[in-house]
């Protein structure tokens, strides 16, 4: 942990932040009828991107199609939104408690160039794994099991299942 020169960094309690998370997941499906994700926002951002340079390819292709619908708008989509505000939301809270820094960590034992590119391989195979899975953590698993989803509770199994195996191998990247 990172100390600020002039106060102790402050962090919410944990547990309150995942009582908030579900209450909000909650409410989310009670006004919306769907859960939240983070791939859903993801993936309207490239389509939005790929229609914009090629709109002829993007309406040609089933998979694009989909997400265009006949308006044509998949950044109108609340997923974004969201997105965004927890983006803002996060800057905000890093803010105010003095914690907004631009330095990438790691271990002494590794290079910074080494944990970007573990960084950037760890996200894109989460991205391509969330579109097979249909769905991101907060998509497939959390959304999954407020709704008492047995896939949903498989998803999340297999996500901390799968991040402990992993983190086996690749502590050395941290530790």
């Amino acid at each position: 942990m990172h100390w600020n020169e002039d106060k102790e960094h402050i962090y919410w309690n944990p547990y309150f932040g995942g009582f908030m998370a579900g209450i909000i997941l909650i409410m989310v499906f009670y006004f919306t009828g769907r859960g939240l994700g983070a791939s859903g926002a993801t993936k309207s951002t490239v389509v939005s991107m790929v229609y914009s340079i090629s709109p002829e390819h993007a309406e040609h292709n089933v998979y694009y199609k989909k997400i265009l619908g006949d308006d044509k708008k998949p950044m109108n989509d609340w997923l974004v939104f969201e997105l965004l505000g927890i983006l803002a939301g996060a800057f905000f809270s890093g803010s105010i408690s003095g914690r907004v820094k631009f330095r990438v960590q790691h271990s002494p034992k590794i290079t910074t160039r080494t944990r970007l590119i573990a960084a950037f391989m760890g996200g894109m195979f989460f991205g391509i794994g969330s579109q097979f899975a249909r769905g991101c953590t907060s998509g497939a698993a959390l959304s999954g099991m407020t709704v008492l989803s047995l896939g949903g509770f498989i998803a999340m199994i297999a996500i901390f299942g799968s991040g402990y195996l992993f983190a086996y191998f690749f502590r050395k990247l941290w530790i």
